[in-house]
């Protein structure tokens, strides 16, 4: 780069005062300070950035383009965290065995991505630990949901083309709770474990997050930290059937308008629940965030 031109580049790492790019046109990180008028800026992977070159090994930061969408984690105490910032998509990573499957994170996860507007796909693994029938059990359960459900084996390579053909031109995020296996899914599509850290910039070490991001053909895939507390955006009670698409149409049909699909009297989606139309495990779901929200 020569002295003082402008280029754009998108985040793949970020620390609290730096963060690793990738330039336009290039596929080598390279590790940038945030210019002082940014001090306050917290950077996502995945956020498109201006950069200027100060010398030959100096590179700066000067703007930050206004995102399409941030994808921020609530916990349950009310802290945020913005997770990845561009994305259209959450590919939501499940083992099959150790650890077991927590359905209710995987319909929050879902009902999140719904309330935001992003697609959801379902990533499983770990199929090998857990026998023949379990994927097809919750594939069972989601595809017909409108949710994509791919099974891989990182470590084999199986299913690992059919992932990558669904990224394709896509903005994803890689996310689950810890030990899924999601730095293996993104280390066998070509990520990078780690690009290093950050601290040659501002006072003490700076190390990189763990969030990180690869460019894919025409998108990225963005591989997050794992997810212990997460939590809705706050929203009416009444709404929270919209976040599953299943209860929609059976909310319809019951007897009271502000039924809650708890306890009430003629309720048709209790009653879909008992004809087996909709999953009992997405209604405990449903009926855990029912719960808490009221």
């Amino acid at each position: 780069m020569t002295p003082l031109q402008v280029r754009r580049a998108i985040v793949i790492g970020v620390g609290r005062n730096a963060a690793w790019v990738v330039h336009d046109g290039e596929r080598e990180p390279v590790l940038a300070a945030l210019r002082k008028t940014l001090a306050r800026t917290v950077l996502a992977p995945g956020d498109r950035v201006e950069t200027q070159a100060l010398d030959a090994e100096r590179v700066v930061i000067d703007r930050v383009e206004p995102r399409s969408f941030a994808l921020v984690r609530r916990t349950a105490g009310g802290r945020t965290k913005t997770m990845a910032a561009n994305t259209e998509t959450m590919a939501i990573v499940v083992a099959l065995s150790d650890p077991p499957p927590s359905l209710p994170l995987l319909d929050r996860l879902i009902a999140f991505a719904v309330q935001h507007g992003v697609a959801a796909a379902l990533i499983l693994t770990k199929a090998d630990l857990a026998g023949p029938a379990a994927a097809a059990e919750l594939t069972a359960v989601y595809e017909p949901l409108g949710i994509p459900v791919l099974v891989v084996q990182p470590k084999t390579g199986a299913g690992i083309d059919a992932l990558q053909r669904y990224l394709v031109g896509r903005h994803a995020l890689l996310v689950g709770n810890s030990g899924v296996g999601k730095s293996s899914i993104f280390r066998a599509l070509g990520g990078t474990a780690t690009v290093g850290d950050l601290s040659r910039f501002g006072r003490g070490r700076q190390t990189t997050s763990s969030a990180r991001l690869f460019q894919t053909a025409d998108g990225f895939l963005i591989d997050s930290p794992g997810i212990g507390e997460f939590s809705l955006d706050p929203m009416p009670l009444e709404e929270l059937p919209e976040l599953f698409v299943e209860l929609r149409e059976p909310a319809t049909r019951c007897r009271f308008d502000d039924c809650r699909h708890l306890s009430e009297p003629d309720c048709a989606v209790r009653e879909a629940v008992a004809e087996g139309r909709i999953a009992a495990s997405r209604y405990a779901s449903y009926r855990e965030l029912a719960t808490q929200s009221g």
